[in-house]
C-alpha cells in the first residue's frame, strides 16, 4: 500500500500540485480587468480593461495601463479625457504619460491634470487613424484609498468637427 502511495507518478502529481499552489499568490498579485461587474451602473459594453501593473495598493505608486478597443474609436482620435470620482485621493503624473498603438509610441504633445476638475487631458502631437486599438499607460501614479473607481474616458475625435465622444469606463480596484 505504502509503496502505491509513493510511486513516480503519485509524487509527480503531488509536486505540480504543490507548485501550482505555491504560484497562486504570485499570479495573483497584479490587478487587471474588470472581471464579471453587476450592479455598477455601466452597461457592459462600457467597460474597458485595465491592467495595474504594481498590485493596486492602497497609498502606494504604481503603472496604470488604461485600454481603449479600437471599436471605441470609429473617428480616431486628437485628445483623451480621463475624469474621475471625489473621493479618488490619488494623484497622477502628467510628464509620466506613453500613449502607444501598434505602430508604436504616439507622441504626447501636452497633458494637463486638473485637480479641481478631477480629469486629466492628454493632448496628443498627431492624430490615431479610425478604428486603432490605444494603450494609456500612466506611470508614477499614487494609488487612492481602499475602494473601487470608476475612470471615465472621453475622447475628441480627429475628423475635421472635433466633437468629444464618450469611450466607456474602466472600474478600477484598489485593494488591501
Amino acid at each position: 500500500m505504502l509503496t502505491r502511495l509513493l510511486s513516480p507518478k503519485f509524487l509527480a502529481i503531488l509536486a505540480l500540485s504543490g507548485s501550482f499552489i505555491g504560484a497562486w499568490p504570485v499570479l495573483t498579485y497584479a490587478q487587471g480587468n474588470s472581471g464579471f461587474t453587476i450592479f455598477s451602473g455601466v452597461e457592459r459594453k462600457d467597460i474597458l480593461d485595465y491592467y495595474l501593473q504594481y498590485g493596486g495598493r492602497p497609498g502606494q505608486w504604481d503603472r496604470y495601463q488604461l485600454y481603449v478597443p479600437a471599436k471605441k474609436l470609429s473617428q480616431g482620435a486628437r485628445k483623451f479625457y480621463i475624469s474621475y470620482p471625489a473621493n479618488f485621493d490619488g494623484e497622477f503624473d502628467p510628464t509620466a504619460i506613453r500613449v502607444q498603438t501598434k505602430n508604436g509610441v504616439v507622441p504626447v504633445a501636452d497633458a494637463v491634470w486638473d485637480k479641481e476638475s478631477r480629469f486629466l487631458e492628454i493632448s496628443l502631437a498627431q492624430d490615431i487613424p479610425p478604428n486603432t486599438k490605444v494603450d494609456i499607460v500612466l506611470s508614477n501614479v499614487t494609488n487612492p484609498d481602499f475602494g473601487t473607481y470608476y475612470l471615465v474616458c472621453d475622447v475628441m475625435a480627429s475628423g475635421d468637427i472635433p466633437v468629444r465622444l464618450y469611450a466607456g469606463t474602466w472600474i478600477v480596484s484598489i485593494q488591501r
